[in-house]
């Protein structure tokens, strides 16, 4: 990546933060964006993966870059490169890099891959760093445990700069590095927090204060984490990125990110989450158990076989009545007959009010639970950014009219 970068001349003359996190980057990522965009500011924001199209990875002033301005980049980087290999997100990562390098911004949001110290996000020294959550996620990679992984994610911290950390339990191996770097070390709960009731709520950073906010648009109770460490990095910034407080009011106002918690109008309700571990799967029963009373929950759910899906069935199983379970593309997914067995192991009964079925995608699963549930049902799409992807490419979850009535606005 370097050895590339260097033939690139690549580097970023802008203010630039980078995010990791075992959940909660896109969010955090989409939050600063949507501030920092309303506050003024030229702002390019690279996220993976993608969910429909390719171009959502890259963003300048909220709208996806272009085909040709991405092939530009991409024959560049072919060129280059020579004889080093490349992977698809090293390869993607350069090109996108260099487009924004040429795109007179004055921040650039870099979302982190995977895991941090290996990154290929992490060649860039970033100004301001913040890890989201550390949880386990990608353990054949990162490790199998939070001191482990949580290490793998500190090294995108850098000396004497600021480092935010949003996790209300940080791993001590993410606080010792932090130290013996000499990074700024922020903490939830030390040097931000937040309040709040059902109307609105409160943040507090050292020597900042926010008041009386209303809630972000993104649903979801850990929603207001992810906003009061995108709210601690901006103070951290503020003497180079100044943002008003009308500026962060409509920022969390337009914030918008498909596929987290994304309730779609209509009858049945129709929840699309691209929750694909167990810490963001129980995030997910949590946002279910706040939705209120529903007669019966549907969940069309794909998975790849290399993640934890016996915790990811555990933490939401005792929510769900009928599993329709989708084939995914590749050959990291897991076969529906597979996750049925898993099913069945960890005790969930089939009975006529409790069934699983299995479905050659995703959105065939939709299609099927929208014919079967009744007006005050509600499906949930999870599992996987595939398992959304295809539902949204498809328009399943869009073309609803003729099963029960116009959708309610």
């Amino acid at each position: 990546m370097r050895a590339v970068a260097r033939r690139l001349d690549l580097a970023l003359d802008c203010t630039v933060i980078t995010v990791a996190g075992t959940n909660g980057k896109g969010s955090t990522c989409a939050m600063l964006e949507a501030i920092l965009f309303e506050a003024g500011y030229r702002v390019g924001t690279y996220t993976s993966p993608h969910l429909v199209d390719f171009t959502e990875r890259a963003r300048i002033d909220g709208q996806p870059a272009n085909d040709a301005a991405l092939v530009a980049q991409f024959e560049a980087v072919e060129a280059a490169r020579g004889e080093t290999p490349l992977t698809y997100f090293e390869f993607s990562t350069l090109a996108i890099l260099r487009l924004f390098q040429q795109s007179q911004l004055d921040v650039a949001i870099l979302e982190i891959g995977l895991g941090g110290r290996l990154d290929a996000v992490n060649i860039i020294d970033s100004d301001c760093a913040i890890v989201t959550s550390v949880d386990i996620d990608h353990a054949e990679w990162l490790g199998k445990t939070r001191e482990a992984i949580g290490l793998e994610k500190a090294h995108i911290f850098r000396p004497g700069r600021p480092a935010i950390c949003s996790d209300p339990a940080p791993p001590e191996s993410l606080l010792e590095h932090a130290r013996k770097i000499g990074a700024d070390l922020w903490l939830f709960g030390v040097d931000f927090n937040y309040s709040g009731d059902h109307q609105q709520w409160s943040w507090a950073g050292r020597g900042q204060r926010r008041n009386a906010m209303a809630y972000p648009a993104l649903r979801g109770a850990n929603q207001l984490l992810n906003a009061a460490g995108a709210l601690a990095a901006l103070e951290s910034l503020r003497s180079r990125l100044p943002v008003s407080q009308q500026a962060v009011r409509q920022g969390f106002a337009t914030v918008e990110l498909p596929g987290r918690f994304q309730v779609l109008p209509g009858q049945p309700v129709i929840v699309l989450d691209v929750a694909h571990n167990p810490h963001a799967v129980a995030h997910l029963a949590a946002n279910l158990d706040n939705m209120g009373r529903f007669t019966t929950t549907w969940a069309v759910f794909g998975a790849l076989a290399d993640k934890d899906i016996d915790a990811m069935i555990a933490a939401v199983a005792d929510r769900v009545d009928h599993w329709l379970l989708a084939t995914l593309p590749g050959e990291r997914a897991a076969a529906p007959q597979m996750i049925a067995q898993r099913l069945l192991d960890a005790g969930v009964a089939t009975t006529a009010q409790a069934t699983i079925s299995s479905f050659e995608s995703p959105s065939a699963a939709l299609v099927a639970a929208q014919d079967r549930a009744g007006p005050n049902d509600r499906i949930v799409v999870f599992g996987s950014f595939l398992t959304v992807a295809d539902v949204l490419t498809s328009g399943a979850a869009s073309n609803r009219s003729s099963r029960h009535g116009k959708a309610q606005r």
